[in-house]
Parts: C-alpha cells; structure tokens; sequence
C-alpha cells in the first residue's frame, strides 16, 4: 500500500515508519522537523520505498497532492509534551486543530482513511478510572494553558467524527497513553527519558510535585501494532480506541525502579509544579486506560510490562550518552 505518515519523523512515527517499511508498503512521511528529527529516520531514508517532504500539516499544497496519491494517512502529527504546550501555546492549539482539519479535509475530497492519534489528555481531570472511551472530558479552566491541548485534540476528534457521520469518511481515532520507548527524549517533559537520562548520567532524578501521581505507560512496539491492526479492521471506523497498559504505578515508584534496574546512584530531588511548569498548574493525579475495547476488536492490547520498557530505554541512553 501507499502511506503517508504526517508527522513521521516523530518517536511514534518513526516507529511506525519502520513497521510499515517491513510490511512492504511505500511510504511517505510530512515533518517540519520541530519536534520530529532527522536522527529518528536516517537510516530509513535508505529504503527505496521510503520518502520524507519537510514541510508542515497546515500547508495544503504540501497535503493535497501527497493525500491524493496514498491508501492510508496516519496523522500523527502535533504538539507534544506538558513543557512545549506551556511554552508555545499557539503553535500547539494551531499545529493540533489546523492541521488535523487540512488532512480530513483532504482525505474526504479524494476519500482516504485516516487514523487521527489522540491522548489520553483529553478525559482531563476526570477522576472515574479506569476511562473508557466513552466517558465525560472534564478540562480545567481556560486561563489554565496546559488544558488548550486536551481541548485542542478533543476538538480534533469531534471534527473526524464529524465527517465520518457527515461525508462518509473513514476514520479511525486512536487516544495513546503515555507511549514510550527508545528515540523519545525528555525534551518536552516526558517523564521516562528524563529520568533515565538523569539516572545513566548520576544526576539527581526530578519528581514533580510529591511523586503519587501515577500513570500507565505503553512500549512503543506494542503502541505501532495495535495502530496497524486498527487500520486494517473495517470495524474499527468510526471508532475510537485507548491504546494503552494497564499496569499503574506512581512517579515516585517509577523514579525508585529506575534507580533499581539501572544500577545508580542517584537521589531524587521533589521539585514543585510551579518550579517546573508555571504558577497554578494542574495535574492529573491517575490516568488509566481501560483497554477492554481494543482488546475485543484485535483480540490483543497494549500490554508490555514495565521494566521492559525501562530496559530497553536504560540501553537507549546509554547507548546514545550524547542525548541531553
């Protein structure tokens, strides 16, 4: 098949490059490389079968053509991070809502499947753990600049829905949990490679805030699998699907075990929210997927335990001490 793959110079969908390409399909990927990097695809520019435009999403002469001439669009491109939202707030919400309206726009005039990467952002702080898909969104106030992009990506996914049910467009809506694995850095402030990065190089380890929030992460592997499954499944349209572990565990007990299985040293420092982000900042304090409808779909979910991940992201970084 023809791919295209917006924001594939991304950690996810590099991964998902890589998958595809050995799935025999052509693929071609869009990035502006803001958060996406070069290093990420290097070696897949090797392929014959693969391409990369630099460009980004909110160009339509960059889309049309490329959308025209593909069989799936896997729109993975966005803001990312907790630090890049608080930092470029109108990039993010313009990036997000934008450029998820170009490419369904696109997909509807020439009638391409789309699958639309979502968050687990967008249940906010609902408090009803595990969240199913179909549970209420509860966002925080609007002069609260972290929820802009809960808000963004929920707008996104009410426009998808919309045109399935208006223009017939099939499209598929996936809400990641925490996705992590080997390429993705801490630069925005994703937790597990900050910490293990801190970790490798000795450094006092930096929990925000008192350390019981917890989360459930997901192995980028395990994430990629269940996107092409999705893809492929007629059931799937319309749908909208958690991609996600069910194995919770709380910050504090995630810096203890990467201390554990990476063999240092290191301390942990508890730093306050308003240190780390801004004045007023609010945080979820659980968020955990119930994956039950995946699983029933694919017959299969998310599911790799925990030190596995943090084992293949401690070999990462110390494979690649450069990484800041």
């Amino acid at each position: 098949m023809k791919i295209l793959i917006t924001g594939g110079a991304g950690f996810i969908g590099s991964h998902l490059s890589e998958l595809l390409l050995a799935n025999g399909d052509e693929l071609t990927i869009v990035d502006n490389l803001n958060t996406g990097t070069y290093p990420n695809i290097k070696e897949l520019t090797k392929d014959p079968n693969y391409r990369i435009i630099v460009g980004s999403v909110t160009e339509p002469g960059i889309l049309d053509p490329l959308i025209a001439e593909c069989d799936h669009v896997y729109h993975l491109a966005a803001g990312v991070g907790v630090r890049l939202i608080i930092e470029q707030p109108v990039e993010t919400i313009e990036t997000n809502i934008l450029g998820t309206e170009a490419v369904l726009k696109l997909a509807a005039k020439y009638h391409k499947k789309v699958l639309i990467a979502s968050t687990s952002e967008v249940y906010g702080k609902n408090s009803n753990v595990p969240f199913r898909e179909e549970d209420d969104s509860v966002f925080g106030a609007t002069t609260k600049s972290r929820w802009s992009y809960a808000c963004s990506k929920a707008i996104d996914e009410f426009l998808a829905l919309a045109y399935h049910k208006e223009k017939g467009l099939p499209v598929v809506i996936v809400r990641f949990f925490n996705t992590v694995g080997p390429r993705q850095t801490g630069r925005y402030g994703m937790v597990i490679p900050n910490l293990v990065r801190q970790a490798v190089k000795n450094q006092p380890l930096t929990v925000y805030g008192d350390g019981q929030q917890s989360r459930c992460f997901t192995h980028v592997k395990d994430s990629i699998r269940c996107q092409h499954a999705l893809m492929n499944n007629p059931d799937a349209v319309g749908q909208i699907f958690n991609l996600g572990s069910n194995q919770e565990v709380s910050i504090e007990q995630l810096a203890t075990r990467i201390l554990e299985l990476s063999g240092s040293h290191s301390e942990v420092q508890y730093i306050p929210y308003e240190e780390a982000y801004e004045a007023g900042f609010e945080d979820m304090r659980r968020r955990v997927p119930n994956t039950d409808k995946v699983r029933k779909l694919l017959g299969y979910a998310p599911d790799s335990k925990l030190d596995d991940i943090l084992n293949d992201v401690i070999g990462y970084f110390r494979e690649h001490p450069e990484i800041h």
